[in-house]
């Protein structure tokens, strides 16, 4: 299996919101359509490089040591957040920012999130063909703890 590669769009989840308030305008929310973005199921986040956090001035939420595939590590800023939208599915995400113009990665987070699937026969990311309407998110294995009856609050009638 070749290299997968995705169009996406990003766009400033603060503006986002501040334009969902009639803050600001529509028009000056902050976004950028990401062409051929490489798909790495071996990434965890998203990360995206300077000029796009420059272009979209997410606020930076921290610093964090980052492994690179070659095992160097280095510290990069985390920016967000982020609304990552792919054909009609989107996720809400913090980023890693890597420095200079590095290729960004979309990672297994968001994937994950947006219910998409690597078609490897023809090499791209899709959306999941059981589900192309909506998204699932699976949660394995997880068990509410018994609350005795006198617990459980007031009935609803």
């Amino acid at each position: 299996m070749g290299l997968i590669y995705a169009d996406v769009e990003l766009f400033n989840a603060f503006d986002l919101d501040r334009a969902y308030q009639n803050h600001i305008s529509n028009d000056e929310v902050r976004t950028l359509r990401v062409e051929n973005i490489l798909v790495d199921t071996g990434a965890v986040m998203l990360t995206i490089n300077e000029p796009m956090q420059a272009h979209l001035q997410c606020r930076v939420l921290g610093k964090r040591i980052v492994e690179l595939a070659d095992g160097e590590q280095q510290e990069c800023s985390i920016v967000g957040p982020i609304e990552l939208r792919f054909k009609n599915r989107s996720s809400v995400c913090r980023a890693i920012v890597l420095p200079g113009d590095c290729e960004p990665l979309l990672g297994a987070l968001p994937l994950e999130e947006m219910d998409v699937l690597i078609d490897p026969l023809k090499q791209r990311l899709i959306v999941h063909p059981l589900r192309p309407n909506q998204a699932l998110i699976r949660i394995p294995s997880v068990r509410f703890p018994s609350l005795p009856a006198d617990a459980a609050g007031p009935s609803v009638l």
